[in-house]
C-alpha cells in the first residue's frame, strides 16, 4: 500500500511519534518542527498582522507556544492564552513554554480583542468529549475571523471525524500523515484547507506500524489497474453483464454506458422483453438481451466470458430479481450488488452473505446499508466491519465516501463535489466498477478506483451535472490520469 495516503489513527500517531524519539528525536524537537511547519504556513499565506494564539494543556499548547515565539520573533504582534495554569504543563510543552517571551493570557474572549488570525493549539486530534462550555463561549466569539488549527479543529476527533463543538478553520496544518477525521464528515468539512507538514518522522515507521486506512488516491490503485496490450482484443478486456430491470429502465441503461466507457470490452445488458425497446435505444456500442423466460437468463450467465456481472440499478422489488442476484453469485464470478438489491435482502441478510462465494462489490448509501447491517462506530468502522461480516467489498457512499474490504482495508474518498448528488450517480458508480472488474481488476482496487474516478468526472463538469453526463466525462479523466502518471514515471 502506498505510504503517502496512509491515514494513521491518534494511537498510530502516537506511536509513530514514539518510535521517532526513539530513534534519536527528542519529543521537544518535534514539538518545535510542528510549531515551525504552523508558522511557516502562516507566515507563507498572511501579512504580520495581530495574532491570537490558544494554547490548552498538552501537546497542542506546547505547539502553540512554538509557533507564538516564533512569529513574535518574526515581528508579528501576538497574544497568547492558556487554558488552566502554567504550573501543570508537564515535559516538552512546559520547555517551550519557558521558551516564550511574552505574557500568557487568562483563557477568555478579552485575548481576541483586535486579533486578525486565531491560530487554535486547544485540542488534539485525541478529544473524544464535548468542549467545556468556557471554551465554546471563547471559540463562539471568534466569529468570522480566518483560524488556523494546530494538527485538527479542536474538538474534532482525529479517529471518527465527530464533532464535539468545534468551529471551523480556514486551514489545519497537520503532521507526517492525516488522520481519518481530516476526511470523514463532519471533521472534513470543519478543517478547511488540510496541510500536511513534515516534521522530522520518517515513513520507515509505518513499516511497524502497519496502517490499514488510506485516503482514496490513484497512487492506492496504480498498480492494480489495467494494462491494455497491442496484441490484445475485446474479449481481452471482458465481457460485462448487467440485469436492466422494468420499468426503471435508465439505470440500468446508464450502468451499462459506465461499464462500456470504463473499458469493459463488450457489455451485454439483459432486460425483460417489454422493456427491449427502450433500451436498445441506448448507446449502439451495448448489446441489449431480452428475457422472456428464466432460461435466456440462465443462458447468458452460463457464458463463461461474461466475466463481471452487475444487478440492482433498476431491477425491482421482485422475487425474480433475487433469484437472478443469487444465480449470479452461484457463479463465483465477480458482482456488483447496488440498490434494489438491499430492499430485497432486508429481511433475510444472512442469506446474501451465505451466497457470496466469490469477488463481489456492494454500493449500498446510508439508508441502504442500515437494510444490511446493524454496525457501529464510524463510518469507517461500519464500513469494515460490514465487509467483513459479508465477505465483500462495502462502498459506503456519501460525500465521504468508504471502501471496506474484508482483509481490513480501507479508503476514504475525498474527491466528490456536491453536484453528485443526484438521481443516477449511484447507477454509473456501480456501472463504472463492473467495467473495471470485467478487466480483471481486484474488487478493492476496483472500487476505490471507481468511486474517485466518479468524483473526478463530476468535478471536472462543475454546475449542471446529471448523471447521465458522467460516463461521457470519463475519458478526458482517464487521458489527464495517464498523461499525470507518464509524467511521473518520466521523471
Amino acid at each position: 500500500m502506498p505510504d503517502r495516503a496512509a491515514l494513521l489513527t491518534c494511537a498510530q500517531m502516537a506511536e509513530a511519534d514514539r518510535l521517532t524519539i526513539a530513534s534519536g528525536i527528542s519529543g521537544a524537537a518535534l514539538m518545535e518542527h510542528a510549531g515551525a511547519a504552523v508558522a511557516a504556513e502562516i507566515t507563507a499565506r498572511w501579512k504580520p498582522c495581530p495574532v491570537a494564539v490558544l494554547c490548552g494543556p498538552g501537546g497542542n499548547g506546547g505547539d502553540g507556544f512554538v509557533i507564538a515565539r516564533l512569529l513574535h520573533e518574526a515581528g508579528w504582534d501576538v497574544k497568547l492564552a492558556l487554558l488552566g495554569p502554567l504550573s501543570a504543563l508537564r515535559s516538552d510543552c512546559a520547555h517551550h513554554a519557558a521558551l516564550w517571551p511574552g505574557p500568557v493570557d487568562p483563557f477568555n474572549g478579552q485575548v481576541l480583542d483586535g486579533a486578525e488570525l486565531i491560530i487554535d493549539a486547544l485540542f488534539g486530534a485525541g478529544l473524544s468529549r464535548r468542549l467545556d462550555d468556557a471554551v465554546r463561549h471563547v471559540l463562539a466569539a471568534v466569529g468570522r475571523r480566518p483560524v488556523v488549527a494546530v494538527d485538527v479543529p479542536s474538538g474534532v476527533s482525529g479517529d471518527t471525524g465527530q464533532d464535539f463543538g468545534a468551529i471551523p478553520a480556514t486551514h489545519t496544518v497537520t503532521f507526517f500523515r492525516k488522520k481519518p477525521g481530516h476526511l470523514l464528515l463532519p471533521g472534513r468539512a470543519l478543517c478547511g484547507e488540510i496541510v500536511v507538514a513534515d516534521i522530522g518522522v520518517k515513513a520507515k515507521v509505518l513499516g511497524a506500524i502497519a496502517p490499514m486506512s488510506h485516503e482514496n488516491t490513484p497512487e492506492l490503485w496504480r498498480s492494480a489497474w489495467p494494462r491494455s496490450s497491442i496484441a490484445g482484443n475485446k474479449f481481452g478486456k471482458g465481457h460485462a453483464l448487467l440485469w436492466g430491470g422494468y420499468p426503471m429502465t435508465g439505470a440500468g441503461r446508464m450502468s451499462a454506458h459506465a461499464a462500456a466507457r470504463a473499458g469493459a470490452g463488450l457489455v451485454t445488458l439483459a432486460v425483460p422483453e417489454r422493456a427491449w425497446t427502450v433500451a436498445a435505444c441506448g448507446p449502439p456500442s451495448i448489446i441489449v438481451a431480452p428475457v422472456t423466460a428464466e432460461a435466456d437468463f440462465q443462458r447468458l450467465l452460463s457464458d463463461r466470458r461474461m466475466n463481471a456481472l452487475l444487478i440492482g440499478p433498476g431491477a425491482g422489488i421482485d422475487p425474480n430479481v433475487k433469484a437472478r442476484a443469487l444465480a449470479m453469485l452461484a457463479t463465483g464470478r465477480p458482482t456488483v450488488l447496488d440498490a434494489d438489491i438491499f430492499s430485497l435482502f432486508a429481511d433475510a441478510p444472512g442469506e446474501l452473505f451465505a451466497a457470496i462465494s466469490g469477488p463481489c462489490v456492494m454500493t449500498p448509501h446510508e439508508g441502504e446499508f442500515a437494510r444490511l447491517f446493524h454496525t457501529t462506530g464510524s463510518k469507517l468502522d461500519r464500513a469494515r466491519a460490514a465487509a467483513h461480516q459479508s465477505n465483500a467489498v462495502i462502498v459506503l457512499k456519501g460525500a465521504d465516501t468508504v471502501i471496506a474490504a474484508p482483509d481490513g482495508r480501507a479508503a476514504i474518498n475525498a474527491n466528490a463535489p456536491p453536484t453528485l448528488a443526484t438521481a443516477g450517480a449511484g447507477d454509473v458508480l456501480a456501472g463504472f466498477i463492473t467495467g473495471l472488474l470485467a478487466q480483471s481488476m481486484p474488487a478493492f482496487e476496483a472500487a476505490c478506483a471507481a468511486v474517485w474516478l466518479h468524483g473526478d468526472c463530476a468535478a471536472s463538469f462543475g454546475p449542471g451535472l446529471i448523471a447521465s453526463d458522467l460516463p461521457d466525462l470519463l475519458p478526458a479523466v482517464l487521458a489527464k490520469l495517464q498523461l499525470q502518471w507518464q509524467a511521473e514515471h518520466q521523471s
